[in-house]
């Protein structure tokens, strides 16, 4: 192989042989942690051989579909999105493979956005200085994202909106504690153990004066971005002077340490980072940028650098939280530790089941007994509340489900965190359903302001945008979230399938919805039903009818007010029952 999968010459030493590729692959494809369906396999196998056989030129989406999917000549990419589709599960289902199990593999496969030719690299040791500077997914991570969909608008996953930080003097008006290397004692611990992250000075490796304040800019950046999410603690550590640091990389507090290095030559900027278990110095995760300071404004650089920093590692859905929230995979909580409910909630979040519903609000109950001024618990329970009222769970239960317990809950998360966008989302959501849908928004838009990198607040702000009447904006934000979100996002994908169908494009509303995954959520199957009722597959419609007369038997009789009370506009209302009606329910009236 003397070709890298972008075209461009390399030395042949700097890169594995066909059969040390063909061995990874063949570790990743029987490895449970690639968890992707056997067609994302086959995809990636393919682009695999095409690659190493110097065929890398003929990887393109036509080709794909038509080798792999079984796609006709007449194939348009801009209609169907099959492959769009299948490119963002392998890229999700490698980064968490190499993440869990892949973490010692000595080859790297990778597929970089923009394209489907895959790349494949030697995993040097964290320490050699080169493996700092060389960009996983090419430059400008985080920038650009796949098309998410297709249809008479076309939704395209957008760069995040940049939004300005607020620093205030010393940085330390977020939810920040300065580590006190003098021997006292500054964590204030007010609520259960959640994971501490201590942010270490980025070492400035080109020793200049100029190189020395991008470093330290884009050290405050980072602790900016990640203290606005509230389920981590984000602990500042301190340098000597401004030239050098000073760490205390065997103080037992924080949990984990992010630590980086940045290089200037010429107008590029190379940052590496990597986040370290400081229980046993292992590399949990590292992320490599590279940019030139000419295209854009330092400012703007700095601060999507570090967004992409944050997203990765304290969203919901993140780094801090995958190999945790795995453990929960066959078994919710029957302890009260705070933050395992925590984690048990977002693996409820994944597939929205009942049953599961059930353990893990109990759980968020005693949490909050326990840690009164645990806000995020305060909030995650408000939405267990909801759901009981949008889903219809435990309709026979006493007390009855109520939006005023989701209301209060999310208040309570409020008052005592009045930045915590978990409280804010889970009143957008309880105002939403209330009927008071200009209030909802507002909300919103409060929320994301404070944090647009929460994936899982921006996914379900664009949402409610969407269901309100603004399709194209909501829409976008939904794409954005899934594109950036590396963990379960069904519900989401779920919306983007409402989104294609109020477009139109009923084949990738299908497409989507069959990616959600959802099944056990009554409201999932309603979905179902329109898009197959607008595609003509009464068959398919007719098992997703039974299954909600045998499992869900209140929402059919109701569906008018079910749609109503998610969908705003009267005119898209009429939409979602044409493709209902079309699936055969009987639906009175106009």
């Amino acid at each position: 192989m003397s070709v890298a999968a972008d075209g461009v010459p390399v030395d042949k030493q700097a890169l594995p042989t066909d059969a040390d590729v063909l061995a990874q692959l063949d570790r990743i494809r029987s490895s449970a942690e690639f968890d992707v369906p056997e067609r994302a396999r086959r995809f990636l196998t393919y682009v695999v051989e095409e690659a190493i056989a110097g065929r890398g030129n003929r990887i393109k989406a036509y080709s794909i579909a038509m080798e792999v999917f079984g796609r006709d000549s007449s194939f348009d990419a801009q209609l169907d999105p099959v492959v769009r589709i299948q490119a963002g599960l392998i890229r999700r289902g490698l980064e968490h493979y190499y993440l869990v199990a892949g973490n010692d593999d000595p080859v790297v496969i990778t597929m970089p956005k923009g394209g489907y030719i895959p790349n494949f690299s030697r995993k040097d040791p964290v320490t050699a200085p080169d493996s700092y500077f060389k960009p996983i997914h090419g430059k400008n991570l985080g920038r650009f994202f796949e098309r998410a969909s297709s249809g008479k608008w076309s939704v395209l996953v957008v760069t995040a909106i940049v939004v300005g930080s607020v620093m205030f003097a010393g940085g330390y008006l977020f939810r920040l504690d300065p580590l006190d290397f003098t021997g006292g004692n500054n964590i204030r611990q007010a609520g259960p153990d959640i994971p501490k992250v201590l942010v270490e000075p980025i070492e400035d490796l080109s020793g200049t004066q100029r190189s020395a304040n991008i470093a330290q800019d884009l050290t405050d950046e980072v602790i900016s971005q990640l203290a606005k999410f509230k389920e981590v603690v984000v602990v500042a550590g301190r340098s000597s002077n401004a030239s050098s640091t000073l760490f205390r990389i065997n103080d037992p507090r924080p949990s984990f340490a992010l630590q980086g290095r940045v290089r200037i030559e010429g107008e590029k900027l190379r940052l590496s980072t990597r986040l370290m278990n400081r229980a046993d110095s292992s590399i949990v995760w590292t992320g490599n940028y590279e940019n030139d300071l000419k295209a854009e404004g330092l400012v703007q650089l700095q601060a999507d650098i570090a967004r992409s920093v944050a997203t990765s590692l304290a969203q919901p859905y993140g780094i801090l939280f995958q190999k945790d929230s795995a453990q929960l995979a066959q078994s919710p909580p029957n302890n009260i530790e705070a933050y395992t409910c925590t984690l048990a909630y977002y693996r409820y979040r994944a597939n929205l089941n009942p049953q599961t519903h059930t353990s893990v609000q109990s759980c968020l109950k005693r949490a909050v007994e326990r840690y009164p001024g645990y806000a995020t618990a305060w909030a995650l329970l408000s939405l267990t509340y909801l759901d009981e009222v949008r889903f219809r769970y435990r309709l026979d239960s006493l007390p009855a489900p109520s939006l005023e317990l989701a209301a209060s809950a999310a208040k309570r998360a409020i008052e005592l965190d009045p930045q915590n966008v978990r409280g804010l989302q889970a009143e957008m959501l309880t105002y939403f359903f209330r009927g008071q849908v200009q209030e909802s928004l507002q909300i919103g838009a409060r929320a994301y302001a404070i944090n647009p990198n929460d994936t899982e607040l921006s996914g379900e702000y664009g949402f409610r945008l969407a269901l309100s009447g603004k399709w194209d904006e909501g829409c976008k934000l939904i794409a954005s979230a899934v594109s950036r979100n590396p963990g379960p996002s069904g519900y989401f994908e779920a919306a983007l399938a409402v989104c294609s169908y109020v477009a139109g494009d009923y084949v990738a509303a299908e497409q989507w919805s069959q990616l959600s995954d959802l099944g056990p959520n009554p409201i999932f199957h309603i979905i179902r039903m329109a898009i197959l009722g607008k595609l003509g597959k009464l068959e398919e419609a007719d098992i997703e009818r039974k299954w909600l007369e045998q499992n869900a038997p209140a929402f059919l009789p109701d569906i008018r007010n079910v749609v109503a009370t998610r969908i705003l506009r009267p005119e898209d209302q009429l939409i979602f029952i044409d493709g209902l009606r079309k699936a055969g329910l009987a639906i009175p009236g106009n």
